[in-house]
């Protein structure tokens, strides 16, 4: 058994046609010979990543989902320039080669990046792995480590000075995501008021330093080493990325990051590893941040928060795609017990919190 992250059959209503594809890999990258055989990762639920094999060397192909797409979203052009200039000062970032604007191919633009070959970790850690507590505990503050290291990147040195607008970042990251969540609400979605109303009363000003935000940093966006699991070698998933403030980035993670000990509705809703033995919690998660990073975090209440909301609005979205009949995926039916569930975590966080 391999465990190394592994394509599978192409989903239904997602295929791409190979023969398309060829000549335009060959004219643009020489050397390339034969046909390339397609097939699909299985994670995520956004964009859509396959993986382009040909008999001597291996691409990953990265596109927008089928179906209406929010504005500013799903940024192929973005997504490829992210990873080529901020390889410079974030070593993870896998090397992208070619940005295919000519939507005739597959009906969207596209690129092509480096296939990073490695673990990458889900809802839990491979006993093959072999990993105790003492070792999970390293592995995730080496997670944390990542992080924090992006955030003290030099994005100007790396030429990234334009890709976000930091002032003003925290404001409006809380009121686009209203609107985001407000244009993607169906009928059965909880409206989320109270806690609108509180992320607006609360809203901290921007932390002084602004930093490459990832927006989608966990477990799951990580590989690891196949040789050496404790050590990651890439980072995935750059399509949200953008200059702002990285407290509301930590918040962003810590609302993917189910605890051991969290109630058995938050248990179902978990992705990644974060309650095995020796994983912190997310008191201990924001402590150790604000170690490595060397300052004071005193009202992670208000980041938290934002966090399952922004999350909510995202499951939300991918939920209205499928109830609009945009996509097959059956994976997306339960999304929207899943907003529900986020917004409960969000109205306990705000009923314990001094803020």
């Amino acid at each position: 058994m391999t465990l190394t992250d592994q394509s599978t059959q192409v989903r239904p209503g997602e295929e791409l046609d190979a023969s398309v594809i060829d000549p335009y890999l060959k004219a643009h990258l020489p050397g390339l010979e034969g046909m390339p055989l397609i097939s699909q990762f299985p994670g995520g639920a956004s964009n859509l990543t396959y993986l382009v094999s040909y008999p001597q060397r291996e691409f990953v192909l990265r596109r927008p989902p089928f179906g209406a797409k929010a504005k500013s979203a799903h940024d192929m052009a973005r997504e490829f320039r992210i990873l080529n200039q901020l390889n410079s000062g974030f070593p993870y970032c896998p090397k992208a080669y070619l940005h295919c604007t000519d939507e005739s191919l597959i009906g969207s633009e596209f690129y092509l990046m480096d296939r990073v070959e490695g673990i990458i970790l889900r809802s839990d850690i491979p006993l093959e792995l072999g990993l105790d507590a003492q070792r999970t505990e390293a592995l995730c503050k080496s997670f944390i480590d990542r992080l924090v290291e992006l955030h003290q990147v030099d994005y100007r040195t790396c030429g990234l000075a334009d890709l976000g607008k930091p002032e003003g970042y925290v404001q409006r990251q809380i009121e686009g995501w209203i609107s985001r969540y407000e244009k993607a609400a169906t009928p059965d979605a909880p409206r989320w008021q109270q806690v609108i109303d509180w992320l607006r009363a609360k809203m901290p000003a921007d932390h002084p330093r602004s930093a490459v935000v990832h927006n989608d940093y966990r477990f799951d966006n990580v590989i690891l080493d196949a040789a050496n699991p404790m050590q990651i070698i890439g980072v995935l998933d750059w399509e949200m990325a953008t200059l702002g403030d990285p407290l509301m980035d930590l918040g962003n993670s810590l609302a993917y990051w189910i605890e051991a000990d969290d109630p058995a509705p938050m248990q179902l809703m978990r992705r990644q590893p974060s309650n095995a033995p020796g994983m912190l919690s997310r008191a201990q998660f924001v402590a150790y941040y604000a170690e490595r990073a060397g300052i004071r975090i005193d009202n992670f209440d208000f980041y938290y928060c934002y966090g399952l909301f922004r999350l909510a609005g995202i499951v939300q979205q991918i939920y209205y795609r499928f109830n609009h009949g945009q996509t097959q995926d059956k994976r997306f039916a339960q999304f929207i017990h899943m907003n529900r569930l986020l917004e409960q975590m969000a109205l306990q966080v705000i009923g314990k919190s001094a803020l």
